[in-house]
This record gives C-alpha cells, sequence and structure tokens, in this order.
C-alpha cells in the first residue's frame, strides 16, 4: 500500500488541481464524478483527472490517503478539497473562486458567476 500512497501523493503535489474520479474528464462514468468534472471544466479549470476504475489499488488507497469514503475527491495544491456535495457548496457560495484565487489557479470567474446564477 505504500507504493499506493508514494504514487498518490507524487500525483497531488505535482499538478496544481487532481481530480480522483470514477472515469475521465471527458467520459465520466458516475454522476458525482460528472458534476465536479463537469463545474471544472465549464470554469476551465486545468486539472489532472486520475480514473480509480483502472486501478484497484488507486481506488482504495486515495480513499485512505485523504480519510474520505467516497469518489470523486479533489485536490488543490496538494490539500485535500472535498469531494461532491462540498465541491458543490463551494461553487455556488464563491468558496471555489476564493480557493483557486489564493492558490494562483486559473479559471474563468464568468462561467463561475453564471453557474451561481443558473442555481440562484
Amino acid at each position: 500500500m505504500s507504493d499506493v500512497k508514494t504514487r498518490i501523493e507524487d500525483t497531488v503535489k505535482s499538478h496544481d488541481v487532481v481530480l480522483y474520479m470514477k472515469g475521465t474528464k471527458s467520459m465520466p462514468q458516475c454522476g458525482f464524478s460528472s458534476r465536479v468534472a463537469g463545474v471544472l471544466n465549464y470554469m476551465g479549470v486545468e486539472f489532472t483527472d486520475v480514473n480509480v476504475l483502472a486501478d484497484e489499488d488507486v481506488r482504495q488507497g486515495i480513499k485512505d490517503y485523504s480519510d474520505w469514503p467516497t469518489i470523486p475527491q479533489l485536490y488543490v495544491k496538494g490539500e485535500f478539497v472535498g469531494g461532491c456535495d462540498i465541491i458543490t457548496e463551494m461553487t455556488l457560495s464563491g468558496e471555489l473562486d476564493q480557493l483557486f484565487d489564493q492558490n494562483g489557479v486559473t479559471y474563468d470567474k464568468d462561467a463561475a458567476d453564471k453557474i451561481r446564477e443558473a442555481n440562484a
């Protein structure tokens, strides 16, 4: 398991934004993964996607690494942010924008505002 933990740690620390998900950003394999990838894609965020369905060790390893039981999991600058519900709430409250701003992550502010307007 330490090999998997090392691989996960290397991935989250070497990319600004990482989404561990079921499927890929272009072809999500579950609704929750689709929602988070959709938000990031719509906001124009460059992110690395890791398909947990392709590797059972990573699928369990990411849960152990974060001590979070569900997929998807979003990491920004090496830090675990949350899963689908948390990312949805942060998007609607503007906290995700603030997190990206604080960490120098490029995103489309107008797109973020449109998401909030559509869900107001």
